[in-house]
């Protein structure tokens, strides 16, 4: 499984790179500043392709048009959100700055970046809402997420990417009756051996193939923390997913692992949550 996806691409510009490095004689923290700035866009593209695939339902409309628009469509947001002040690409400048022993961007780099912002028509913080929301979910989850690595040995980052795939990153969570949240992140099912309160809706199954609207009965929780407890004890207790906790590390195993097991019917499911494994595990690491 590609851990860092897009990296290709820029290393295909040869015409970008050959630029990079004559500004770098000429201008290294301009040179930095423009390298921080395409990671940003990189990282941006993907995390915009992940919270696309777990928040959208079936592609049934889809063609290759339609998805090539969206990905041109994709690239040109990632681009304007990248570069702005205060956002990952000032995280990663300081960092090569420091490493290569260049003195730290001033106030001026400051204020030229919040120019070509303003210039842009781009609102920063409507820009980078979607990363801080995606960065909350992650820190918001981390405790629980850590606990029940310590009790399955499941990464704490694979538990929090298939909490946000399962839930759009907490925009889509299963509601009750009365409207409030389920607190379901996994979207366990409710079956005859569950005694705690239910919340019916109707969801996306694939039955034959074929993606269907049914109404399902999950599983309601008091709280964020419990639906994480009762996840580990399913997948401890349940044999089916004994090669699921045998996967380790693994994100391809754990992640092929659930789809092999029936957690979920939809045929795309392994390749699904690894693309959010992989933007979790960034966001985790831009975290600190």
């Amino acid at each position: 499984m590609d851990l860092i996806p897009g990296t290709k691409s820029l290393a295909a510009d040869a015409r970008s790179i050959d630029a990079l490095k004559l500004k770098a004689g000429a201008d290294p923290k301009g040179a930095i500043r423009e390298a921080a700035r395409q990671f940003e866009s990189l990282f941006m593209q993907e995390l915009m392709k992940s919270m696309r695939q777990s928040t959208l339902s079936s592609g049934l409309l889809d063609n290759e048009g339609s998805k090539l628009g969206t990905e041109m469509l994709d690239t040109q947001f990632a681009g304007q959100m990248s570069g702005l002040p205060g956002g990952l690409a000032d995280v990663i400048a300081r960092q090569l700055e420091r490493q290569m022993g260049v003195p730290a961007s001033g106030q001026a780099n400051k204020t030229v970046a919040a120019a070509t912002a303003l210039k842009a028509g781009v609102d920063a913080k409507q820009v980078q809402g979607a990363q801080g929301k995606a960065a909350e979910f992650v820190q918001r989850h981390q405790q629980a997420a850590r606990e029940v690595e310590a009790a399955t040995g499941i990464p704490a980052g694979f538990l929090i990417a298939q909490a946000a795939h399962e839930t759009g990153w907490g925009r889509r969570d299963i509601r009750m009756a009365d409207g409030t949240s389920s607190n379901n992140l996994f979207g366990i099912k409710a079956g005859a051996n569950w005694n705690g309160p239910v919340a019916e809706v109707t969801t996306t199954e694939y039955i034959n193939g074929r993606a269907e609207k049914v109404k399902q009965r999950f599983r309601a929780y008091a709280s964020a923390e419990e639906s994480f407890a009762d996840y580990a004890r399913m997948m401890k207790e349940n044999p089916r997913y004994e090669r699921v906790l045998a996967a380790g590390g693994s994100a391809q195993g754990f992640a092929q692992g659930l789809q092999r097991a029936g957690y979920a019917t939809d045929p795309a499911y392994a390749d699904k949550l690894g693309r959010v494994i992989n933007t979790t595990l960034r966001l985790q690491r831009a975290l600190g």
